[in-house]
């Protein structure tokens, strides 16, 4: 009809990032690092989880929708068998 408008809000199209990365990511990514270096006392896993997050961080910065994009590639099945 003529004459309405919906408006659309930013939060609503606009991906949730925590630390400059998406939301599952962090969360994923922190709690493997906290595991590391707390359950298995190995210091390695800072340095490798800071290096994980930093890239995410740089993929999120080109494309937010990357992880999103690339679990629902993951999902489906190759069309082409060569």
């Amino acid at each position: 009809m003529e004459g309405f408008e919906v408006p659309i809000h930013r939060a609503l199209t606009q991906t949730i990032m925590i630390a400059g990365a998406p939301r599952e990511v962090t969360i994923i990514n922190g709690t493997l690092t906290a595991a590391m270096v707390l359950g298995m006392q190995s210091l390695i896993g800072l340095p490798v989880g800071l290096a994980i997050q930093a890239m995410a961080v740089a993929i999120s910065k080109r494309d937010p929708q990357f992880f999103a994009t690339f679990r629902r590639h993951i999902r489906h099945k190759r069309f082409y068998d060569v």
